[in-house]
Parts: structure tokens; C-alpha cells; sequence
């Protein structure tokens, strides 16, 4: 039987896109041959919305494995404007039926995170036959033990740390290096715990600025030569945690500079007299070669999804669960946040061994 298949990457780009891209694909090809055709939708959803597509042929899918972003392009559609109407006039949920119905699809195989999910839900439950594979840097989605990109990226915040720490031994510095993760702080947590932090910050945890430069001065009085503060980029101090959504937002648009590790340098500057330096990682956590565990994850992940075309098991998510690789319905998965237990094992035993949280 023939099979169309749509493949569409949505959302912040991270390394493994391309080699989940051509893992499905390689298995399609082993399954159907020639009767399976694969159509490439550009540009995320808005490639879905405007009707922008490709038909792809077996050389596309040849060389990708280690290339980093998407050959399909990405975007970012926010789910709470999908179903409304704008000034362009377009109906976007309609858009994307018509699409879908255009070119014939079986099923459309999406590769994104949270925000991916929500609209991937919203397209399962208006009668699409939509799979999805868990992608992004902050190891965030629920319903998955683990997201590719994560491990790529937790290197790369790893290898930062890792050679930090020579030049703020050399210069007698406090160094404070902001990780990406806005809302959970698995990223800097492991980036933090491989890279040997002094101090870890992530958003689930407020942090105290006096607790963090006790830390330094205890540091100071053991004959340290340096502090490495790892600081996820969307933390809150006690104070700022108390705030309203709308007066958070308010009060970032103040500030001369909002990143977080700028305003932990001069704080902490002030306080320890201390010599501070941040250090920004920004995009290079999600650019270049996916790593060799991202590399074999999205492979699995892209052998699991052509699995479930076969059984024609849609509505699901491909989820990673102690080793295995299983369907997670996709309305288990839309809306929900996989966020760090602060009372967990894990970072109870890091407290035990003198890491601080800022608290």
C-alpha cells in the first residue's frame, strides 16, 4: 500500500533535526520503497499555513546526519494565535486542514517542543493523523525521560565550563555563565553538574543573592582562587518570583541590560567586591554537529515513528521511557511543562555535597 508522508520541523532549531529528518525517512524507504512519497513542509507550521512544500527525493535525505539546524526550515507560530484571525485574514487551522488535504497525506510527522505539541494536539484532534518526536535543548517535554538536542547542547554548556575554570583560577574571578532555559533548568543543571559549578541556578528553585555570595566568601576563606556560578537564563531571585506575570514583564523592560548573568556580575560585584565576569552562551548551545547520543537517539526515534505509521497508531508522541521507545498520546503531552523536582534525589544529594542553589 502507498504511503504520503509530510515531515515538518517547527520551532527553536537544535542539533539532531536533520538526523531524525533522515532516520525517518531511511526507514520509509525501507518499508514502502517506491511506494511511499515524502513531502517536506517548509518553515514549520507557517509552510503549513501558506502551502509551502517540497516533494523530497532519497539524495535529499543522503549527507544529514551530522549536520546541524533543519533542511526544512523552522519557524515559530505561537498556539494561542492559531485559531485566531488576523489581519491577513487567514483562517490558520483551516489553512493547514487544506494542505494536509492537498497533497493526500497519511500522516505528518512533526519535530518540535512544547509549543510544537500544543498545535500538533490541536491538528490530531481536528481529524489529522499526526505524529510527533520530542525535540529541544531543554529537555522539558512531558511524557519523555529524555528530548534530542538536550545531550548536543549539555556538551557544549559543558565544554564552556570546563575551560572557564582555568581562566578564572588565573585571574582570581567569580565567572557567572548563563545557560539557556527559560522555564526549567535541566540544561544548566547537567551542564552545571559535568562542569563542576560551584553555584547552579535554575527557575524552579528563587535565589537568594546574599546565600550566593556567602558561598563566594566561604570559598575565599578556604583559600579558592575562583567561584563558577552556572545560571539557567530564566531564574528569579525570592523577590522577583512574587511578581505577577505582568509586573515581571514590566520590570525586565526596565532594565539597561536583562541578562541574568550581567545582573549577577554587578550585584554580586558590589556585594563581595569580588571581580565578576558573565559569560552569555546563547545560540551556540543549539548550533553545529548533533553528538554521538543525539545522533543514535534520533534514529531510534525516527525507526519508532515509521513503526507507528505501519500500525497506523496516530495521536501519539514517539516517548522515551526507561530505554524504551513508546507511544505517548498527544493529548498527555500538549500544555504540560517536565519540570526539575526540587526535592528530588538528585539535587537533595548535590546540596550534600556542598553545591549551592542559591538558597
Amino acid at each position: 500500500m502507498s504511503k504520503k508522508i509530510g515531515i515538518l520541523t517547527s520551532g527553536g532549531d537544535c542539533q539532531g533535526l536533520n538526523a531524525a529528518i533522515r532516520a525517518v525517512a531511511k526507514a520509509l524507504y525501507e518499508e514502502y520503497g517506491n511506494d511511499v512519497e515524502i513531502y517536506g513542509i517548509l518553515d514549520g507550521y507557517s509552510g503549513l499555513i501558506n502551502g509551502e512544500y517540497k516533494k523530497m527525493k532519497p539524495d535529499d535525505f543522503s549527507g544529514i546526519l551530522t549536520l546541524g539546524g533543519t533542511i526544512l526550515g523552522t519557524s515559530r507560530r505561537p498556539y494561542k494565535l492559531m485559531r485566531v484571525i488576523e489581519e491577513d485574514g487567514i483562517d490558520k487551522v483551516k489553512a493547514m486542514k487544506d494542505t494536509y488535504n492537498k497533497l493526500k497525506l497519511d500522516c505528518l510527522i512533526i519535530l518540535g517542543g512544547n509549543g510544537t505539541h500544543k498545535t500538533a494536539n490541536l491538528l490530531s484532534e481536528e481529524g489529522l493523523n499526526i505524529i510527533t518526536l520530542p525535540k529541544t535543548i531543554d529537555n522539558d517535554i512531558y511524557g519523555t525521560d529524555i528530548t534530542f538536542g538536550f545531550q548536543s547542547a549539555c556538551d557544549i554548556a559543558t565544554d564552556v565550563i570546563d575551560r572557564i575554570h582555568s581562566t578564572a583560577y588565573s585571574h582570581k574571578r567569580v565567572f557567572i555563565i548563563e545557560v539557556m532555559g527559560h522555564k526549567v533548568g535541566w540544561l544548566n543543571l547537567y551542564a552545571g553538574i559535568a562542569g563542576g559549578a560551584d553555584v547552579i541556578l535554575i527557575p524552579e528553585i528563587p535565589y537568594n543573592i546574599d546565600k550566593i555570595a556567602e558561598v563566594i566568601d566561604k570559598r575565599i576563606k578556604n583559600g579558592k582562587r575562583f567561584t563558577i556560578i552556572a545560571a539557567a537564563e530564566g531564574i528569579k531571585s525570592e523577590a522577583e518570583s512574587k511578581m505577577s506575570k505582568k509586573e515581571y514583564k514590566a520590570y525586565l523592560a526596565s532594565l539597561k541590560n536583562p541578562s541574568v548573568a550581567f545582573r549577577l556580575s554587578d550585584e554580586l560585584g558590589k556585594i563581595t567586591q569580588c571581580e565578576t565576569r558573565p559569560v552569555v552562551l546563547g545560540h551556540f548551545q543549539r548550533g553545529g554537529s548533533p553528538c554521538s547520543f543525539d545522533r543514535i537517539l534520533c534514529t531510534q526515534l525516527g525507526m519508532a515513528a515509521v513503526k507507528l505509521i505501519k500500525e497506523e497508531n496516530y495521536g501519539n508522541m514517539v516517548g522515551v521511557h526507561n530505554g524504551n521507545f513508546v507511544p505517548v498520546p498527544l493529548k498527555e503531552v500538549a500544555g504540560k511543562l517536565k519540570q526539575v523536582p526540587v526535592d528530588g534525589e538528585l539535587i537533595q544529594g548535590l546540596k550534600d555535597m556542598g553545591i549551592s542553589f542559591g538558597v
